[in-house]
């Protein structure tokens, strides 16, 4: 069974497996502006820069809500502030048209962990682009959430869907996999579940996630 910190170390892998490009191209891009002379090429830098700069906002934004304690919020976190997180990371990737369908000004904590964390599942199975719808509602105590990925190129692996089941052995938890094994851990923890399914151009994730006893009303 792997130890809460054999995840961390996981998860902070993927962090920086997932942050080496755009500060690389950071670092590269500074090393261009300090020896190039011509303006319009330099113009070409600074946007390169600017991008970079933009990418790794994005990313570690995302990875405060996803992975980490989520600090400066109380027990809930606005949606806004879940949506714009999303938002840029599907503004990063290819031709993704985003659909949101959330009625509730904020959620609990967990439940915006699972949410950013099945939204990032869903968004790297479009390799080539579509369609990912992301809805959440309250209902009897729980935060339902799910968030539906469509296109003509569905690239999900196997692993990751029983990570979500939470059936993966020890090899098999990696920093590929950890994310998915954290929320399936999380969700265990507070009485809910994770599901997924794959079938015809679209890959659904969902979740079950009680809120907590002080949230109730």
């Amino acid at each position: 069974m792997t130890s809460q910190t054999d995840l961390a170390a996981l998860l902070c892998s993927r962090l920086c497996h997932d942050m080496l490009s755009p500060v690389g191209a950071l670092s590269n891009g500074l090393e261009l502006l300090a020896d190039e002379t011509d303006p319009a090429m330099r113009e070409n830098v600074v946007e390169l820069l600017e991008q970079s700069a933009k990418i790794s906002t994005d990313k570690l934004r995302f990875f405060r809500l996803a992975f980490g304690a989520a600090g400066g919020f109380g027990e809930a976190v606005p949606v806004e502030e879940a949506q714009e997180v999303i938002a840029a990371l599907a503004s990063d990737a290819k031709k993704v048209e985003l659909n949101w369908a959330i009625q509730s000004s904020s959620l609990p904590k967990p439940a915006v962990k699972v949410m950013l964390n099945l939204a990032q599942i869903a968004l790297e199975a479009l390799v080539r682009g579509g369609t990912l719808d992301i809805g959440a509602e309250l209902r009897d105590g729980n935060v339902e959430i799910v968030a539906r990925a469509a296109a003509e190129k569905i690239a999900f692996d196997e692993v990751i869907g029983r990570a979500l089941h939470g059936e993966l052995s020890h090899d098999e938890i990696t920093s590929r996999t950890a994310a998915a094994h954290m929320i399936a851990l999380l969700a265990k923890e507070m009485g809910g579940g994770l599901q997924y399914q794959l079938a015809d151009g679209a890959l659904v994730l969902g979740a079950v996630i009680p809120q907590p006893e002080g949230m109730i009303g």
